[in-house]
């Protein structure tokens, strides 16, 4: 059965739900979306949020408020969901939820941005291979492994408008790029590139600089699969025409 998986960093959930996000999740009907940087707490969303027709539901709960967040919207109930890694240091933060589906489990992730400080990129090359640890033992155990959400680094050059402008920010440094070289090299596979080679095709657009409408982007959203859930996967693409935030939904099409 084809399934369509969607993910988006949207933002501010209370944002986009201002600019017609719930009626266009039920007018593209996926079975499964994972949304970033939710910015909220259950009790701050609407009704009309939490019970969308036909959909599971499930928000990340973050310590600080206004910060962070990932939530799930699900058609199919998963048979087990886990909000976070299990340790402490990157779960207050509300970045993971790990859906486990009969077929695959899917982690949807809002990975840290290290361009505040020398500590939050430590923090975030930490989370990294933190995370590598967990999937690389469920893929040894012999589970599939859908991760989808907002990397927050550009892999190679093609992957953003001004690589060289961009060498020394977090993003695209050296050590970033390096760390997806070596997750790729442990048997995951950049969905997207399997099927688009083609440059300009950006995630993420800085909204102070009008960027967007000049196309000077970044690919910075992603869904990764274990190499060998690929023969599931029948297309991925990016749905750069989708507004309501600075980033713009991504989608994969499998068949299990």
């Amino acid at each position: 059965m084809l399934q369509k998986l969607y993910s988006w960093n949207v933002n501010g959930i209370r944002s986009v739900e201002k600019k017609g996000f719930v009626e266009w999740l039920l007018g593209v009907q996926p079975d499964i979306i994972g949304l970033q940087e939710t910015k909220a707490h259950t009790y701050q969303l609407s009704d009309k949020l939490m019970n969308v027709p036909g959909y599971y539901v499930y928000y990340s709960k973050p310590e600080r408020k206004g910060y962070s967040g990932v939530a799930l919207y699900s058609k199919i109930e998963p048979l087990k969901v886990t909000y976070g890694f299990g340790k402490q240091k990157f779960d207050t933060e509300g970045r993971v939820i790990m859906a486990e589906y009969e077929k695959f489990i899917l982690f949807n992730i809002y990975f840290p941005n290290g361009q505040m400080s020398d500590e939050r990129l430590a923090y975030k090359m930490e989370f990294y291979d933190h995370f590598l640890e967990i999937v690389d033992r469920l893929v040894k155990d012999g589970k599939n492994v859908i991760v989808c959400g907002d990397v927050n680094t550009a892999h190679k050059e093609i992957d953003l408008a001004h690589p060289k402008e961009n060498s020394k920010i977090s993003g695209f440094l050296p050590e970033e790029r390096a760390w997806v070289d070596k997750f790729i090299a442990h048997g995951y596979v950049d969905t997207f590139r399997e099927f688009n080679q083609a440059p300009a095709q950006y995630t993420w657009w800085s909204v102070r600089t009008r960027a967007r409408e000049r196309n000077v982007g970044w690919r910075i959203d992603y869904f990764f699969v274990n190499k060998s859930f690929m023969k599931f996967v029948k297309n991925s693409y990016i749905l750069p025409g989708v507004e309501g935030s600075d980033h713009c939904p991504i989608a994969l099409e499998i068949e299990v």
